[in-house]
């Protein structure tokens, strides 16, 4: 059922929510016509379901099935979407010394213990992103251990929201935003022509907003230590996990990224957590267009250099 937010001005925000690439998504377009409104929010979910389609790894026939099937074998030919994706993702990793990576180990098969019940064998080899190849000429990809894996679950929806959001814009819709799971990505105004705004809350008290931050013509995605929270309105829920010493983060809450795209922003959150206060605000405000905000244990807030948080 689609939903309608009607306000003083002739344009209204036309919201639906459906269930999406085994997430909630909200789909809101600000317009005057609910017809012209409905048919946009199906092309939205037309281009999300094409993307979450084209990034499975479980059908047979998929690209990135074909490129772990390979492994060890031979590059793998594959189209420029995905081409560029995975090198995107490639450079996430780069910048993140690896916190973020795309790239995982798979056994082949299960072992039998002595009562003759299946198990899975552990992984016996250390992969990463720098045992991905890419060839742009060629276009294909290589993974040069056999039994690696790559897999786009981290960002692909971020992904799928910008190109979600690319589709609406293409089709005349000048402002709107996508609600990816708790991952906003927002263009244009609302119909009072105010800005798109999102009340950060501290994780243990979602219900005090601290601060209005604007993300109009933005996304924010965060992660939530998911080890000490397990309820909180409009974030991820995620097992903060530092990759390097395999132990839960200890002393950040959440993290919230901002940036132009969802794709960007989603891949993001989760390696700042895992690398530490100093450490994320430092790789953070090293790069143009990109913030942070982050939440310790002791409701300590921390931001970039481009954000203000009021007292």
């Amino acid at each position: 059922m689609l939903a309608i937010k009607t306000l003083t001005h002739k344009t209204v925000i036309f919201r639906r929510e459906v269930r999406l690439m085994g997430d909630r998504f909200e789909i809101s377009v600000v317009g005057d016509n609910p017809n012209w409104a409905e048919e946009r929010i199906d092309d939205a979910i037309a281009e999300i379901n094409r993307v979450e389609k084209l990034l499975s790894a479980f059908s047979d026939d998929s690209a990135i099935n074909q490129i772990n099937r390979n492994a060890g074998i031979q590059p793998v030919k594959t189209n420029g979407e995905i081409f560029r994706l995975i090198d995107r993702s490639l450079q996430i990793s780069a910048l993140t010394h690896g916190s973020f990576d795309i790239t995982y180990y798979a056994a082949d098969k299960d072992a039998i213990d002595s009562n003759n019940t299946p198990i899975k064998i552990a992984s016996k080899k250390a992969v990463s992103y720098k045992n991905v190849v890419l060839d742009a000429n060629a276009q294909t990809v290589f993974l040069q251990q056999e039994g690696m894996r790559i897999g786009l679950g981290a960002n692909s929806r971020g992904y799928a929201a910008d190109r979600a959001k690319y589709i609406l814009q293409m089709l005349g819709v000048s402002s709107g935003v996508i609600n990816a799971g708790g991952d906003l990505l927002t263009w244009g105004a609302q119909p009072d022509n105010e800005p798109w705004t999102i009340a950060t809350a501290d994780p243990s008290q979602n219900a005090q907003a601290f601060a209005n931050v604007n993300i109009s013509n933005m996304a924010i995605a965060t992660s939530v230590n998911a080890g000490k929270y397990t309820t909180i309105i409009n974030n991820k829920h995620l097992s903060a996990i530092n990759t390097k010493k395999g132990f839960p983060v200890s002393g950040i809450k959440s993290v919230s990224i901002i940036s132009p795209g969802a794709e960007l922003a989603d891949a993001m959150a989760t390696p700042v957590m895992s690398m530490g206060i100093n450490a994320g605000l430092y790789l953070i405000n090293q790069l143009n267009q990109m913030a942070c905000i982050i939440i310790d244990d002791h409701d300590r807030i921390y931001t970039s250099k481009d954000i203000s948080i009021p007292n």
